[in-house]
């Protein structure tokens, strides 16, 4: 317990005199401001295309969304003034999207209406915000439960196996009229956990076994040790769960930290190897992952069986359909996708009604959001805050490689939910909560320096 708790000092180079970073503050505030006007514009043109009149309610929706952005602000400013400006307005854009997308699938499924539960949930991801920003005032101070969140992510993550199987997989807990699925909630807390061991262990990791040959070693067993059990417990959530998605991104997520807290190339060979065993193996033996595997070598088959399309194909004729510039909002019939229209295959609508434009530029605030965790792990001086920035960032590159892929004919369909842009409380919540310690751990790289130097770059 000690170990994982104990700080590595690492040499740093001195900060250049007087430098300082910029807090950012007032260019965040412009963006937010954009983006709310984006998010409610799109309301209004979504309410115009289909009934010819601006939805109702609107205002209220307009000034609770502009409320929630500005106590976000105001939490940021005052608790964190040092943040990366770019991550709070990124995140209500994207929500602020999703909402519209939503809002418009909405039309064409009178009887299952989602945009609603959608922005309480979205409020409540808001307000989660604005606390972790608030109460969390060193994000080293995590390191401490290290142990405890490695303990509640697993019991998080294996608790659906005993409840009923939603669409085939057993992700959902569902208690009467509430639903939600715990391993969302997991990966913050394994990441957590990831972070505290391997920043602990890395020397270890890095540096011992015997060399083969180039860069190559053999490595000893308490080294490979905890990479296989990861894996082997990987590989038994597939199989339980029969989820594709959680396990892929859980133990893709332990082999990207694993890379960085080392920098050792041959992690990256070796968790590919086992990634593929592993997904090879399951998805022959188990039912319900080899039909996903089977829809994606053939997504066409139940055309040319005389059935009509399947949710791939739909999805794939959506972006063909999407062209350039798209047929725009409320135009498009990517709700012929059916049931998971607004999850698993909201992106297919993006595609339709925003075209190749609009779906490039989801996909480049997907990699700026990406991009600025990975700069302020770079930025920070302690590897525990590296890490837990790089696992933050990476989980939600690893969604969004995977629902892309998935809904593109890429890879199969993994199942996971596109960050703040599909429907599922659980999803939107978890992502707010990561974005808030992202803002913790970048306003930690950018913040000057006792001497008057600054940790990190803007």
């Amino acid at each position: 317990m000690t170990a994982l708790t104990a700080e590595v000092a690492d040499p740093a180079p001195p900060p250049p005199p007087g430098a300082r970073a910029p807090r950012g503050r007032g260019a965040e505030l412009m963006l937010l401001a954009g983006a709310v006007a984006i998010s409610v514009l799109g309301h209004l043109h979504v309410g115009f295309a289909l009934t010819g009149a601006a939805p109702r309610g609107a205002d209220r929706y307009a000034a609770g969304l502009a409320c929630a952005a500005l106590l976000a602000h105001l939490a940021v400013r005052f608790r964190a003034p040092y943040a990366d400006p770019l991550l709070l307005p990124i995140a209500f854009l994207l929500n602020g999207l999703g909402l519209v997308l939503i809002q418009r699938l909405d039309a064409t499924t009178p009887h299952h209406l989602a945009a609603g539960d959608q922005l309480r949930w979205s409020g409540l991801g808001a307000a989660l915000f604005v606390v972790a920003v608030a109460v969390l005032r060193d994000h080293r101070a995590l390191q401490r439960y290290a142990y405890l969140a490695a303990a509640a992510g697993l019991v998080l993550m294996l608790v659906p196996v005993f409840f009923p199987p939603v669409n085939g997989a057993h992700i959902w807990i569902r208690f009467g009229g509430l639903s939600f699925q715990p391993g969302e909630f997991a990966k913050i807390l394994l990441a957590v956990f990831f972070a505290a061991y391997l920043a602990a262990n890395r020397t270890a990791l890095a540096l011992t076994g015997r060399r083969l040959f180039w860069r190559l070693r053999l490595l000893p067993g308490r080294a490979l040790g905890p990479v296989l059990a990861i894996w082997l417990l990987s590989v038994g959530m597939l199989v339980l769960e029969r989820d594709l998605g959680t396990s892929l991104l859980f133990f893709g997520l332990f082999v990207i930290m694993l890379f960085t807290a080392t920098g050792r190339t041959g992690w990256i060979a070796i968790g590919l190897a086992l990634a593929a065993l592993g997904a090879y193996a399951v998805g022959t033996l188990e039912p319900h992952v080899h039909s996903r595997v089977e829809d994606w070598l053939h997504p066409l088959a139940s055309v040319e069986r005389g059935e009509g399309p399947g949710q791939l194909a739909q999805s794939l004729f959506a972006f063909g359909a999407g062209g350039l510039l798209g047929a725009g909002l409320g135009h498009g019939q990517s709700f012929l996708i059916g049931f998971a229209a607004k999850s698993d295959f909201i992106l297919a609508t993006a595609g339709e009604e925003l075209g190749l434009a609009g779906l490039t530029a989801i996909l480049l605030l997907y990699g700026i959001l990406v991009h600025r965790g990975f700069r302020a792990g770079l930025a920070l001086r302690d590897p525990f805050g590296r890490l837990l920035a790089t696992g933050l960032a990476s989980i939600i590159a690893l969604q969004v490689f995977g629902i892309a892929g998935g809904v593109t004919g890429l890879i199969p369909l993994t199942g996971m939910a596109m960050p703040f842009l599909a429907q599922g409380g659980s999803s939107v919540v978890t992502n707010w909560i990561i974005v808030a310690l992202l803002v913790r751990l970048s306003d930690s790289a950018r913040r000057p320096l006792p001497d008057g130097g600054a940790e990190g770059g803007g």
